[in-house]
């Protein structure tokens, strides 16, 4: 694992300073928590086909193996180690990290070997600390998120706490002091030092649902020359409020909702000063077997200069799956969505979700997308999943584009 002697000793200090308390209960003894603890292990398997107008078609098929190590707590402690392995079998893609050819469309999986986790964790009554390498999913991943539908995903060289010590209220707070990205990070897609703070309370007593405050102060470098202007403009900060909940109607059927507003400004080392805000509206329904939701979703802009950033969100997860808004644009994005989910007979989930996209500034509409999706889960161990992605563009900058996928995961 790659560090900054400093920022680790700051981390050490905080995170000796947050947990230090009376140990809680210990298994029969060190042996048997260093030694009987868990092993996983994830296999994945995938096939990608890229037809995007302007760039020569993509097709990649590439495996991923996870193996980790979780001890049992002892006396409060517990640690993890996890490696991980990406291979290219068919690499006829590019992976946006200049290793491969840049004249084909972008299929985000480089070849990557890695420690994609390594921590230790200290527990006493309801406050845990955890130090080292780690995955960290904030909400629905829409500002912090562990990039989960890459092959190789987010994860962050970061001490962070939690605490439920008050009724019904889960306390967050995390100092990132690296971003481990999805990319090769020897290429001009490089991991991020930070200089990054995140806040998060969520109180789960209201009648109508959770309410979430959050603040998110975030910092970067690139940690070597390429990349950096990209990493300097991602610095920002973020507050928001969000309200989430569901409410029985009858027996058989549930409404869902979700209100959230946001307000972001350059911060840190960012090159340009900017205000945008962010807010999202949705309602939906679940009956029996079935789920239908319809949403308003809004990044701004600085009066079409500098768009609402989310640069550590699962951005996969928003905005279509032919991820053509990874990157918000100048002018703001709208996203006009509406999703459709059902459990068939057997272990069979479907979704379908349609997009209409525009801007903030200008009200030009940008493109729709639909977007289907079907996982078949043999048992608790295999599933399998094929989904697919097809985007029409109406302005420039955003070429028509058609995705498909068919994976295979196993997890133990």
């Amino acid at each position: 694992m790659k560090s900054h002697h400093h920022h680790l000793a700051i981390l050490a200090v905080l995170g000796a300073t947050a947990l230090i308390a009376e140990p809680a209960p210990a298994p029969a003894s060190f042996t048997d928590a260093l030694t009987k603890g868990k092993v996983s292990a994830n296999a994945r398997l995938r096939y990608e086909h890229v037809d995007q107008d302007g760039v020569a078609d993509a097709e990649g098929l590439t495996a991923r193996l996870r193996l980790g190590y979780t001890t049992k707590a002892y006396n409060g402690f517990q640690a993890m180690i996890e490696g991980e392995a990406v291979s290219q079998i068919v690499d006829n893609y590019f992976d946006g990290t200049g290793t491969n050819s840049a004249g084909e469309a972008v299929i985000a999986d480089p070849e990557v070997y890695n420690l994609n986790q390594a921590w230790a964790s200290y527990t006493y009554e309801k406050t845990k600390g955890t130090l080292g390498r780690q995955k960290l999913i904030l909400d629905n991943a829409r500002f912090v998120g562990d990039v989960g539908w890459r092959q190789n995903d987010q994860t962050f060289d970061a001490v962070v706490v939690q605490d439920k010590s008050f009724d019904k209220t889960t306390l967050t707070y995390g100092y990132l002091d690296r971003i481990n990205r999805i990319f090769d990070d020897s290429g001009v897609q490089p991991d991020w030092d930070s200089n990054s703070h995140l806040l998060h309370a969520a109180y789960s007593g209201l009648p109508v649902g959770t309410l979430t405050a959050y603040a998110y102060l975030l910092d970067f470098n690139a940690d070597n020359g390429l990349g950096n202007a990209g990493a300097l403009a991602a610095s920002s900060q973020t507050y928001g409020l969000s309200l989430v909940g569901a409410k029985p109607v009858t027996k058989d059927l549930k409404a869902t909702y979700r209100l959230e507003y946001a307000v972001q400004s350059d911060y840190g080392d960012a090159p340009v000063a900017y205000d945008a805000d962010y807010y999202v509206a949705e309602l939906g329904g679940a009956y029996k077997a079935y789920t239908l939701v319809a949403g308003y979703e809004v990044l701004g802009s600085d009066n079409g200069l500098v768009g609402f950033k989310t640069p550590l969100a699962t951005m996969h997860a928003f905005n279509g799956w032919a991820d053509v808004f990874l990157a918000t644009p100048a002018a703001g994005l709208t996203d006009t969505y509406v999703k459709f989910g059902a459990k068939v007979p057997g272990p069979v989930q479907l979704l379908a979700a349609y997009h209409v996209f525009g801007t903030t500034e200008g009200s030009s509409k940008l493109g729709e997308e639909c977007d289907l999706l079907a996982t078949y889960k043999l048992n608790k161990q295999l599933s399998f999943t094929a989904k697919a992605a097809k985007f029409w563009g109406d302005e420039v900058g955003f070429a028509d584009r058609t995705k498909f996928w068919l994976q295979a995961d196993y997890a133990y």
